[in-house]
């Protein structure tokens, strides 16, 4: 049994920055001497511990970033979720025909059809007075209004860049508010405040800079981000002696920030690169007349290029890739310059980006009783408890969302006083990395079935006819991925709803 060299993956087009040996995927497990090779390459390459069982796969092909993670989603979410989907499309002859090349795979071909996503429960959602009432408040609340004022548009494009590569800490909301009184994504942004009011223009001084990331020390970090390096406990021996050392939730994450900060410094990234790369994205679109095909472009150069984001891994012998950093990155250089005429650089169009799949979006598909984990692993499916049922679960969800008045608190999420303020943050489901993946993907395929629903029940009330559209909005038809995806946050933002617990992750 051999296993294909990264050198011989790049000639298949599947090129990956390291040395890390890329396994075939329909030869199933490596021998134990080389499982132990590879797991040495592994701990040696990635910082983050906890990810270091789960591979890495090849990258998508060049011009398919984008469609492969779609593909590589709904892939993973029927074969993990729906339990009988692979043991009826799979055959061992049907794995070894497994290429690359072809993300859209056998697991495809079942006839058993996508039973873990309720169609039933989506339509009662969009037709939901919570939905129609709020979604055009909240969709628009992007978390993006800084109270900066920038020297020059390219010193605001490199702010919002490291915002998005520092987009992380889910796992680390609870310490968070107990230490700092803010969430994970606020901690961010202020952590993000902090560096570059501390800044000065020259090289090492400029904390936002390549050069100048590298000089932060962890002791700087956790005095900017406000969170302590040191837990304490009692002396063993000595009644009423506490000893402090290095360690806790707080060290944790400044270590995950440390790598992320220390690793993009050394590609030399900067706002200069995402600029050009926004650049090389409209020249492609321009010669493709394919004003889509400029966001692929960029993903993949922020992917090929920067560590923090290349949020793929291989799960259960399947490749999953969500990039959740770099495509929030991408939108964000949609809304933040976007309106702007003339824009100082090239934005893409984003209409089309899949969801920026983090830990909310999974646990308040749940909630909703979008996703069904009823036929998932046992493992993962009771981690998170049944949604309420009334009649049925789908009329629960609508029941629900109705009658719920956070949802009509999400308008204006980052000002107004809500709801879940008065309700204390709690941890979700502490999950593994690859059950993190499987339920990720659950929600990009999740999200991508909701749009599509939406925009035929608006086409079919702009068209005047029914086809499961009466009653429903005709600006249905107009629902985005990415506006989809500010709204199911704004919600669970607001109900307080616990996320699922992954820490050790720069990803998300």
């Amino acid at each position: 049994m051999t296993w294909q060299t990264s050198v011989q993956a790049n000639k298949l087009g599947f090129a990956r920055g390291g040395p890390n040996p890329i396994p075939r995927l329909d030869q199933g497990s490596p021998p134990k001497t080389e499982q132990k090779h590879l797991v040495v390459h592994i701990a040696r390459s990635k910082s983050i511990v906890q990810d270091m069982a789960l591979p890495d796969p090849p990258f998508p092909p060049s011009g398919r970033f984008i469609e492969c993670i779609h593909e590589s989603s709904r892939a993973l979410t029927q074969a993990e979720l729906v339990t009988f989907s692979i043991r009826q499309g799979a055959t061992a002859s049907g794995m070894a025909s497994w290429r690359p090349q072809r993300l859209i795979s056998l697991y495809l071909l079942s006839s058993s059809g996508y039973a873990n996503i309720s169609d039933a429960n989506i339509e009662r959602l969009l037709l939901s007075s919570a939905f129609t009432e709020t979604y055009h408040r909240t969709a628009t609340s992007h978390g993006l209004a800084f109270p900066l004022k920038f020297p020059s548009p390219l010193s605001e494009l490199n702010f919002i860049s490291i915002l998005a590569l520092l987009n992380i800490a889910s796992g680390y909301r609870v310490p968070l508010r107990r230490e700092t009184g803010r969430g994970a994504w606020d901690s961010m942004r202020a952590f993000v405040f902090g560096l570059y009011l501390s800044s000065t223009t020259d090289g090492e001084g400029d904390l936002l800079g390549a050069r100048g990331m590298q000089t932060l020390s962890e002791t700087k970090i956790g005095e900017l981000l406000g969170v302590s390096l040191h837990t304490e406990r009692q002396h063993e021996n000595i009644q009423g002696v506490t000893i402090s050392q290095v360690g806790g939730p707080g060290w944790e994450l400044v270590r995950l920030l440390k790598t992320i900060l220390d690793e993009t410094g050394k590609v030399l990234v900067d706002g200069g690169f995402v600029a050009e790369a926004l650049k090389e994205g409209a020249r492609v679109a321009h010669q493709k007349v394919d004003p889509a095909s400029a966001a692929d472009v960029v993903l993949e150069r922020l992917v090929r290029a920067i560590p923090g984001f290349r949020d793929m891994s291989i799960v259960n012998n399947r490749p999953i890739f969500c990039f959740k950093k770099a495509l929030f990155l991408i939108n964000a250089v949609n809304v933040r310059f976007g309106a702007r005429d003339p824009s100082p650089f090239p934005v893409p169009q984003t209409s089309h980006l899949p969801v920026f799949a983090d830990d909310m979006l999974p646990s308040i598909l749940i909630h909703l009783g979008i996703i069904d984990l009823s036929t998932a692993a046992p493992a993962l499916a009771r981690l998170f408890p049944a949604p309420a049922t009334a009649t049925s679960a789908a009329d629960a969800v609508a029941v629900a969302a109705a009658a719920d008045p956070a949802l009509s608190l999400a308008a204006a999420p980052e000002t107004a006083t809500r709801a879940a303020d008065a309700v204390p943050v709690v941890d979700g489901p502490v999950l593994t990395p690859a059950q993190a993946y499987v339920l990720r993907a659950a929600a990009i395929e999740a999200c991508e079935r909701i749009v599509a629903c939406a925009r035929d029940m608006g086409a079919a009330v702009e068209r005047g006819g029914g086809g499961g559209g009466g009653g429903a909005p005709p600006w249905l038809k107009d629902v985005t991925p990415p506006d989809l995806n500010n709204w199911l946050w704004a919600v669970a933002n607001d109900r307080a709803l616990p996320g699922f617990v992954l820490r050790n992750t720069t990803f998300f």
